[in-house]
């Protein structure tokens, strides 16, 4: 499986990394929604993890812009931030999951789940 990461702090993408190095066989990383785009297009991922909150371009932006060019990304957002309305964003965004990062010891059965279509929407 090949694995984009997106996230402006180094210790999150390496925690991510190390979390989901079982699992893929390839993984890429960037530091915020920008650099994100780009990065889809050339490694085409089967799955991004990607922060909310980065600098140029943040993660609901770079989600809708992914999944408008490539309606079948699956993409899960990665925050700090327990929000229903960024929840229910992250939904019309098109993310198959939202994920604290808190919670990242189950993150290999959530791109699991994701994989399987079974997310948010």
């Amino acid at each position: 499986m090949k694995i984009l990461i997106v996230d402006d702090n180094a210790g999150i993408r390496r925690v991510l990394r190390r979390s989901l190095a079982d699992m893929a066989s390839e993984i890429q990383e960037c530091t915020d929604g920008w650099d994100a785009l780009g990065a889809y297009e050339k490694h085409r991922p089967d799955v991004v993890l990607m922060d909310v909150r980065m600098t140029r371009m943040d993660g609901l932006t770079a989600t809708r812009q992914i999944r408008s060019s490539y309606p079948t990304a699956r993409i899960i957002l990665v925050t700090d931030y327990d929000d229903d309305d960024l929840r229910a964003a992250a939904v019309k965004a098109g993310a198959c999951n939202y994920v604290l990062k808190e919670e990242l010891a189950s993150l290999s059965e959530i791109v699991a789940t994701c994989m399987r279509n079974e997310g948010l929407n």
